[in-house]
């Protein structure tokens, strides 16, 4: 299966299924039973900074941004639905706006050497094609920009609850595309390892500050939760989110 035709797939899963997840880990949050960005920092001083969304969502980590002074917000998303709702939620931010439906494989016109700060708050590892994504990505940041991403842990769906213990299911070594458990195997994404995460950004230029799997777990454990995909009981075990700080050189 080629390219195009998993973003198709995908393009399709998404406009299906956006609604219940707008809103949902969206900065602050860096994603499930992680520390936040209130907690970490990474992003430091916004206030004046352009800033880029890959794989924008609803808007609600510009919204963020925004919220923190951002001088100008640039979205990119594969899905209408995402981009629509996104707009209007935007609409009322007092700086430019550019939102922006494509595949982050593509550059559909962004402009180069431009932005403070690129980030991708549980989008990036959707890429079909890592490396493409990831050199478009560092063409965008100027000399010196951030680019802070998280995604889920690519250990997490390697294991697999059966009664009350934990297994491994799937090897952490094949990497490639696979239709996703979590989403009852409608959509397809690439299982990598963390390494080739950090290896690959340093293969297209970027210098790495930070690799963060911290776990942080809730005061209180919500009824059902041993169900949920990230549950509390998984995350004894192993982190749910990686979160990485890379620079520009």
């Amino acid at each position: 299966m080629d390219t195009k035709e998993i973003l198709h797939i995908n393009k399709v899963g998404w406009e299906k299924s956006a609604e219940r997840f707008f809103g949902r880990t969206a900065l602050p949050e860096l994603g499930p039973l992680a520390p936040t960005e209130q907690e970490l920092n990474l992003f430091g001083e916004i206030a004046d900074k352009k800033v880029l969304d890959i794989g924008c969502g609803s808007g609600h980590s510009l919204q963020y941004m925004g919220n923190n002074g951002a001088k100008e917000l640039w979205g990119l998303d594969l899905t209408t639905k995402q981009i629509d709702t996104a707009r209007k939620l935007l609409q009322d931010q007092p700086v430019p706006v550019m939102l922006i439906e494509s595949p982050m494989e593509e550059n559909p016109g962004l402009p180069l050497n431009y932005f403070d700060i690129a980030y991708s708050i549980y989008a990036l590892g959707w890429t079909v094609e890592l490396e493409k994504t990831l050199t478009n990505i560092h063409s965008y940041l100027k000399p010196g920009g951030t680019f802070i991403f998280s995604w889920e842990h690519p250990i997490h769906d390697r294991v697999r609850r059966i009664d009350n213990t934990f297994v491994f299911d799937k090897s952490y070594l094949n990497e490639g595309p696979e239709y996703n458990e979590a989403w009852h195997n409608t959509v397809i994404i690439p299982h990598r390892k963390l390494s080739t995460y950090i290896n690959t950004l340093i293969e297209v230029g970027f210098e790495i500050e930070k690799v963060i799997d911290d776990v942080v777990l809730p005061d209180e454990v919500p009824e059902g939760n041993d169900l949920r995909w990230y549950s509390v009981e998984k995350a004894k075990l192993i982190p749910a989110t990686f979160i990485i700080k890379a620079r520009k050189k």
